[in-house]
């Protein structure tokens, strides 16, 4: 996996002035455009496309600052159709006006090119099992909130806030078949999982295909399939995302298995009466890599 993200590196370097073609080198390398992405994302800490935007720009300010070009050649040499397109991707880089670092110099922000290692010592123990699951349904009350990658998202928090005590005990009651216990689920997650983009969030519990589901409640089918499944302990939230992480810089690596597209699913088996600490698994939806 660490090899094929530097391809993919490599690859945004070699055709800077386009949009690089993930979904061929995936394929070239035996893996998925969703895998590769979403291992791209949690590792470098950013989508491929904000990645590719900010390098763009940065090869793009050299040519600015040495002023040998109008700004109609730099713009369609990297790939933009106008002055102005190139002009308003060049301020959210750099936050300045290409006209003001062309006299001044600067401010630039510079983006590194990157470069993926693999730790050999794992910092977090992982533990894990790959289980198979026949198809299911996830049902409870869905709200679309936007994606939030360190700390309590306030819109969730607010969405389960909003509902009343007694629907949470109803919900679990409804529970049948595994993942276990009352659920965080989040489905419709970007490739990229860029902060601040959208996602399905549903708070409620999984029950077997034929089980009828009430009318007022909001249901996602899931097709049968294989899931990895991490056990985490301690303080909350801050455990579960480290351990959610650590699945991109260490587990998958580490391992012949990559994400398939499908919802990721936090079961809350225990907790502090303030939520303050719990034990939880996070569930995600796997295939052989």
């Amino acid at each position: 996996m660490i090899s094929a993200l530097n391809r993919l590196v490599d690859l945004v370097e070699e055709h800077l002035a386009e949009d690089p073609d993930v979904r061929g080198l995936a394929t070239a390398l035996g893996t998925t455009e969703y895998h590769l992405r979403r291992m791209f994302s949690s590792l470098a800490g950013m989508p491929l496309s904000e990645y590719v935007r900010r390098r763009r720009m940065t090869v793009a300010a050299a040519d600015v600052v040495r002023g040998e070009d109008d700004l109609l050649s730099i713009a369609v040499r990297h790939g933009y159709g106008s002055v102005e397109a190139f002009g308003r991707a060049f301020r959210a880089v750099h936050g300045a006006a290409v006209g003001d670092v062309r006299r001044d110099g600067g401010p630039l922000r510079t983006q590194p090119q990157l470069r993926f290692r693999l730790t050999v010592e794992g910092s977090t123990p992982m533990d894990a099992r790959v289980v198979d699951r026949p198809e299911f349904r996830l049902i409870g009350h869905a709200a679309r909130v936007p994606l939030i990658h360190e700390g309590i998202n306030p819109h969730i928090q607010q969405h389960i806030s909003a509902l009343p005590q007694e629907e949470h005990g109803r919900l679990k009651a409804l529970g049948n078949t595994d993942p276990a216990g009352l659920l965080q689920v989040c489905d419709d997650v970007a490739p990229d999982a860029a902060e601040g983009s959208e996602l399905t969030y549903l708070h409620g519990v999984a029950v077997t295909r034929d089980t009828p589901i009430p009318n007022d409640l909001h249901c996602i089918e899931v097709p049968p399939g294989r899931w990895a499944v991490f056990r985490t302990a301690g303080p909350h939230p801050q455990t579960l995302q480290t351990t959610w992480a650590a699945t991109a810089s260490e587990w998958f690596p580490s391992n012949p298995w990559r994400l398939r597209p499908g919802p990721s699913v936090v079961s809350v088996l225990d907790r502090a009466a303030d939520f303050s600490s719990a034990v939880c698994e996070l569930w995600l939806p796997v295939e052989p890599a």
